[in-house]
């Protein structure tokens, strides 16, 4: 039975093409179903399985502490899985179809206001990491850009002249992004007076960002950079790479800019996901001004 599990990871790799994280989420998921299924169930064809099935496994990681937001996303991964079991006919109904989601309590994501990320982005030194650091921060607040998409930039996407980057995001679909002067500047610098210094033993190196040997900075490597400077700019709060990411949209639409735009910037396929941060500005408006206007509070 679990070679089906295994044909459907190859779909996902090869016919759709999902990033290696995504993957990596329905590898996790399925191989925790997939081992209920066959050895606490015992079930042997996956035409056996029923929804009750589906749900029993449901509520044992339930009760394991998992949260409404793993649930649901366990729901979506087997359902895929389900959907695939029918197209290439190895079973004849779908067990997941009445399996219900639960409801999500869509909890609004952190930003950070422009006066932190004045002091986040206010980064001095003429060290080649410490203008690698200036440049890295600055697009990823220009861009809105994921942390996976950063550090796996090659130079080769940089259209400075033109001023626009092009990155790769989720399923391996291109965008193109605007960048704005400041950003530019800094990545001008990085590449004028640093990168070069750190690729001085790796010559052949594309990827634009390096660390100190010269080899592609890494999601983990980044983390470190960010919480380093972070707690040299005196920011208090507990700050992530996302969080730029989320400033990005949320400042964007607080100054007017069209959903539909920064949909496109964000790399988002459907515009639900966009509409969070509308959420975020109308609750940023009404704590403004509970904060300033006279007559807000009694």
């Amino acid at each position: 039975m679990l070679f089906a599990v295994e044909d459907f990871f190859h779909h996902l790799q090869i016919e759709r093409g999902l990033a290696e994280n995504t993957l990596t989420s329905y590898r996790r998921d399925l191989t925790q179903y997939g081992q209920y299924i066959t050895k606490e169930k015992e079930i042997k064809s996956w035409n056996d399985v029923t929804r009750n099935d589906i749900v029993a496994f449901l509520y044992k990681i339930k009760d394991k502490g998992k949260s409404a937001a793993t649930i649901a996303r366990m729901i979506s991964s087997i359902r895929s899985f389900h959907q695939f079991l029918i197209r290439e006919q190895i079973v004849q109904s779908d067990a997941s179809l009445y399996v219900e989601t639960p409801k999500l309590d869509r909890l609004l994501p952190d930003v950070l206001t422009a006066q932190e990320i004045d002091k986040l982005l206010e980064i001095k030194g003429s060290s080649p990491l410490e203008i690698r650091n200036k440049a890295m921060l600055e697009l990823l607040y220009a861009t809105g850009l994921r942390v996976t998409e950063l550090v796996t930039l090659h130079v080769t996407d940089l259209h400075l002249t033109m001023g626009f980057v092009r990155c790769f995001g989720k399923g391996s679909k291109e965008r193109i992004i605007p960048l704005g002067e400041i950003a530019k500047a800094a990545i001008e610098d990085y590449l004028a007076n640093a990168r070069d210094e750190l690729i001085k033993k790796n010559k052949k190196e594309t990827r634009l960002f390096v660390n100190h040997h010269g080899r592609p900075l890494s999601r983990q490597g980044f983390w470190k950079v960010i919480k380093k400077i972070a707690l040299q700019a005196g920011l208090m709060k507990e700050i992530t790479p996302h969080m730029l990411r989320h400033s990005f949209a949320t400042h964007l639409l607080e100054n007017g800019a069209d959903l539909r735009s920064v949909q496109e910037m964000l790399g988002h396929a459907d515009i639900s996901t966009t509409q969070i941060y509308t959420h975020i500005t109308k609750t940023r408006l009404k704590d403004m001004y509970d904060q300033f206007h006279p007559r807000a509070t009694k």
